[in-house]
């Protein structure tokens, strides 16, 4: 049995092979093909390094799974100028659920993290989408939060489901049109 030999603890300064971006981008790898966030002695393996070496760059795992979290979240949609901000809603959480299919043990990771990184990206976007509309703050509250409590659930449903993407799409898309039917009048009073 041959074992690979690891430098042990802190990466050398010459090492410009891994750095913050360079773990994250192979947590988030493992944790689409293995569909669950990859554990740090799992990381380090992949990585060729000893575990120690990945908490010189993340003070502990949950500051790694922040990073992997926020890094996923704000590869969905980003809103386009000049487009109706419905065709925009509906592209801002059909891309959100893509990202949820695509990491399963994403939506899991999302519910028991300590931090709203991510969910500051996807509200951050939401608002951005909104923001024409004359809206007070507990109403675009209330709003953001309705619709992910939808997508989660519908994420969340979609992982035991054997049905095609576009009959995914299909099912997403008779419900976000009757949330939008449901949020237009208070959306635009």
């Amino acid at each position: 049995m041959t074992v690979k030999a690891k430098k042990r603890g802190r990466p050398t300064k010459g090492n410009v092979t891994l750095s913050k971006e360079v773990i994250v981008e192979n947590a988030k790898h493992l944790m689409q093909m293995d569909g669950n966030i990859p554990s740090i002695r799992r990381l380090a393996t992949e990585l060729n390094i000893d575990a120690m070496a990945i908490y010189y760059y993340f003070k502990n795992k949950d500051e790694l799974l922040e990073a992997v979290a926020v890094s996923l979240v704000e590869g969905i949609y980003l809103p386009e100028e000049g487009r109706e901000w419905q065709q925009e809603l509906q592209q801002l959480g059909w891309s959100y659920l893509e990202l949820l299919g695509q990491y399963p043990g994403l939506l899991e990771t999302l519910f028991k993290m300590k931090t709203a990184g991510p969910a500051n990206v996807f509200i951050s976007r939401f608002n951005q989408v909104i923001e024409e509309l004359d809206l007070s703050t507990t109403e675009k509250q209330n709003a953001v939060s309705l619709l992910a409590d939808y997508l989660h659930g519908f994420a969340f449903s979609m992982q035991f489901s054997e049905i095609d993407q576009q009959a995914k799409y299909d099912i997403y898309q008779g419900s976000i049109t009757l949330y939008l039917k449901a949020v237009t009048p208070s959306l635009s009073s």
